[in-house]
């Protein structure tokens, strides 16, 4: 079969043997895929540092259908994207993009998802350290709903009814969204979401930028610190609630807590 060549994004690197490395790629063409770079710690020719992590560019593969590991053979990287590792908690924040992207896209052919994976990192990386965690909240609240997983908002997420954009609602994970009063009181666990609270989510979802352009809203949601860390630990249980596994986040739970401040 002839070489594959696809957009792709470095979500996850590690060495492998003597002078190979693995990676984890989020791809326009086949999703998320698994691939050995052989030789990539001993050849500058072929890859340089194009492998670094959130690097984007075009991906060589030896594709070979069903196989869990494709071979790598080249990577032209077309942004590197340095602003990430410069700044610990941009890259807290864009690790934490990856690992959800990891954890809840999977090897079927996701333009919309890989657009938003590459306007979130450029979020991220071009937002001013206040509002960081916002962008990054934005940028997994739109990969979460690329994936299949589009939280109900204006409407029951169980019985469909139309809620009131100034009522605060129950946010049930498993359900899928908000909930009417009615269908709140019988399903019993979620967070109570105040009609701010559930603006911010809407306007992360309803977000209108997948073109190539990938441009970066120019309307940011504007957070408390306090109010960040209520919608991170809101995301952090929904994105749990719908992955296909019980790992747990690491990555997310490195941001949540700022880990990289402690002393």
């Amino acid at each position: 079969m002839p070489p594959v060549v696809t957009d792709a994004i470095v979500l996850h690197a590690a060495d492998y043997l003597e002078s190979s490395r693995l990676v984890r790629l989020v791809t326009r063409q086949h999703g998320v895929q698994s691939a050995v770079a052989r030789g990539a710690r001993n050849s500058r020719k072929r890859f340089g540092s194009a492998l670094d992590l959130f690097a984007e560019g075009q991906a060589h593969l030896d594709w070979r259908p069903g196989r869990d590991l494709q071979a790598l053979t080249g990577f032209d990287a077309v942004r590197i994207r340095p602003a990430l590792a410069a700044d610990l908690g941009r890259f807290a924040a864009a690790s934490a993009l990856a690992e959800c992207v990891l954890r809840l896209m999977h090897d079927e052919v996701a333009p919309q998802g890989y657009d938003r994976v590459a306007a979130g990192l450029e979020a991220i990386a071009g937002a001013a350290p206040p509002a960081v965690n916002e962008a990054a909240l934005g940028a997994v609240w739109r990969v979460v709903s690329a994936a299949g997983f589009a939280p109900a908002v204006d409407h029951c997420a169980e019985c469909g009814a139309a809620l009131d954009p100034a009522m605060a609602c129950r946010f049930h994970h498993g359900v899928g969204g908000c909930l009417c009063e009615g269908c709140g009181r019988h399903l019993p666990g979620g967070r109570l979401l105040p009609p701010p609270a559930r603006d911010a989510v809407r306007r992360w979802v309803d977000w209108g930028g997948d073109h190539p352009g990938r441009p970066i809203p120019a309307d940011p949601v504007a957070l408390t610190e306090i109010e960040a860390k209520a919608h991170q630990r809101l995301l952090r249980e929904f994105v749990a609630t719908h992955a296909p596994d019980n790992r747990p986040l690491k990555a997310w739970t490195a941001w949540e807590q700022e880990a990289w401040t402690a002393t």
